[in-house]
């Protein structure tokens, strides 16, 4: 496994970064290609992080960008490839570039991915690797329940 680090995202990278966030993400908040553009053209300072397996094909992303005056991230996985550390790797390596890191967290497992199965709130994870949560501050809209979560580097 490797990470690539990039400013911008080819038309085949983008189809296959909406293909795992409708593959992985609760379904209520599935995106279209269009919604994807949209949801990038937002934010500012982008860096992506792609990560590739042995064929170089795309089994991970992350995102980080400004918006509102601070650092935020976003992170997908493929599921084939949960629990062997893969996430950990792509935070660490973010973590690298940034000194803090905002993010929302879906933090309940009431949510159906569009597959049929249930997804779980990656919540735990985070807190595993150093994000406080700050459960007064939440994200609510009729598509997602989430809370804020921040990592800050030590000094």
């Amino acid at each position: 496994m490797k990470i690539v680090t990039s400013t911008e995202l080819s038309k085949a990278q983008k189809e296959t970064i909406v293909y795992l966030w409708n593959r992985e993400y609760p379904g209520r908040i599935s995106i279209t290609k269009e919604g994807f553009d949209e949801y990038l053209n937002a934010s500012a300072l982008q860096t992506h992080y792609l990560m590739l397996d042995d064929a170089n094909e795309i089994i991970g992303w992350a995102y980080t960008f400004d918006r509102e005056e601070e650092r935020w991230f976003s992170i997908i996985i493929n599921s084939l490839y949960h629990g062997i550390g893969l996430g950990r790797m792509m935070l660490d390596h973010m973590k690298e570039n940034e000194l803090r890191l905002n993010g929302w967290v879906i933090d309940h497992d009431h949510e159906i991915k569009q597959n049929g199965e249930p997804y779980e709130s990656p919540l735990a994870f985070y807190v595993k690797n150093g994000f406080e949560v700050f459960s007064d501050i939440r994200f609510e809209n009729e598509k997602m329940s989430a809370v804020k979560i921040v990592w800050e580097k030590k000094s």
